[in-house]
């Protein structure tokens, strides 16, 4: 069986998706208005907004919260809310805010392939350093429900294509299943079902991009990475967390906590955008931080722009010490900042980290963007990336929770 693979999926009615499906837990974290806007709009009728648990919130009554949702979540089981769609993928097309459209395929991964530890072999590994801290709050919204939606949004590095494009050629074949406009300026989705004879063509096609990808990782030496995770790490790793203590309670392998419901992308589509996110590095003298990187250079090396007040130069990483710039980087900076002091702060757009840059006792770092050549060698060779290493799109571009999956047996 593939790692990635087909599942029984359950989708409310077409009819209550516009007031359903809302964006992952971690966006707007700091905006609560964001997230009493989206309660209004869903009001009484049956929303996901009902069964997660966004991280603004966190810290409110999480018991009694983390109740509500559990009994919501039979609730909506026990009243048959759901369309059922066994032994199936979603094939989703999302209509992005420049007009452009994001392909995916909805299905589980195998929570045994996936490990989340920064020196990671296993198939399925986060592409950033995972802060622990986080997924305990996850723990506890998930051992006690009975339904999961997902956020996750995996990525594959498919260059021919061959798993997203045979959908994308036969898509007015297979059966919508949803097509509306998500709330809070989400832009369009739509939801193709693949199934059957369909669902057993994509299995195979998956299988052969696993088989291939992991054919190129051993040509090379290294351990096959399959799929890494794009968003959602701390969700997964919370699924496979509870996983862990269900094996230890007895649980067999074909409980389905075993898997974790994701949607699959190609890092290779024209759609992926990889954003880097700048370092700000502010109390510190920039002379003496400068002349410090003089040991992580190397003429030809990685170019990487940096601005001091009204000064600003390259330094040149050398690669001998990482695949990518930001591993370099990061790991001087945090030796660094421990040594002599400093803040580091992580900053959205090259403009913004520039005038920054301006205050006294700062300097700002540019990073260049991840190529998608990169990307995987990158994570397979320095294992996962430093935090906050990119960003994938704008906060009203991330995952919607929209179809469900139970998780427990019946």
């Amino acid at each position: 069986m593939s790692v990635f693979s087909s599942a029984a999926l359950l989708i409310p009615p077409e009819a209550l998706l516009p007031d359903w499906a809302v964006i992952a837990c971690d966006q707007f974290t700091s905006q609560p208005e964001y997230w009493r806007a989206v309660r209004k709009q869903a009001g009484e009728k049956p929303s996901a907004c009902s069964i997660i648990f966004p991280e603004a919130e966190l810290g409110s009554d999480e018991q009694a919260h983390i109740a509500s949702i559990n009994e919501t979540m039979r609730r909506y089981l026990d009243a048959n809310l759901f369309r059922r769609f066994p032994d199936s993928f979603v094939y989703v097309e999302r209509t992005l805010l420049d007009g452009s459209i994001r392909r995916g395929v909805v299905g589980v991964i195998d929570l045994e392939a996936y490990d989340y530890a920064a020196d990671a072999v296993s198939p399925v590994r986060a592409t950033e350093q995972t802060v622990v801290e986080r997924i305990p709050p996850r723990v506890r919204i998930r051992e006690g429900a009975c339904l999961e939606l997902s956020h996750v949004m995996l990525l594959m590095d498919d260059p021919g294509g061959t798993v997203l494009d045979s959908l994308t050629a036969r898509k007015n074949e297979l059966e919508p299943v949803y097509d509306f406009e998500l709330m809070q300026g989400g832009g369009r989705i739509i939801g193709r079902l693949v199934s059957g004879a369909d669902a057993a063509a994509l299995d195979a096609r998956i299988a052969a991009y696993e088989r291939e990808t992991a054919a190129r990782f051993a040509a090379a030496g290294r351990a096959p990475l399959l799929y890494a995770v794009g968003d959602g790490n701390h969700s997964l790793a919370a699924a496979k967390t509870c996983w862990e203590a269900l094996k230890k309670q007895g649980a067999d392998d074909r409980h389905p906590a075993r898997y974790a419901m994701v949607e699959l992308q190609n890092i290779r589509d024209r759609e992926q955008r990889f954003e880097s996110i700048h370092r700000l590095v502010t109390g510190v003298s920039p002379q003496a931080l400068l002349r410090s990187c003089n040991a992580i250079c190397a003429p030809g090396g990685h170019p990487v722009r940096w601005h001091a007040g009204k000064e600003h130069g390259v330094l040149t990483l050398d690669p001998a010490l990482g695949e990518l710039p930001v591993a370099v980087l990061q790991a001087f900076l945090d030796r660094y900042l421990r040594e002599h002091g400093g803040k580091i702060d992580y900053i959205h757009g090259a403009d913004v980290a520039v005038q920054l840059a301006e205050q006294s006792g700062s300097v700002a770092f540019l990073l260049p963007n991840v190529s998608k050549d990169d990307f995987f060698r990158g994570i397979a060779a320095d294992g996962v990336l430093p935090r906050k290493t990119f960003s994938m799109g704008h906060a009203q571009e991330k995952r919607y929770y929209l179809e469900c999956r139970r998780i427990t047996e019946e």
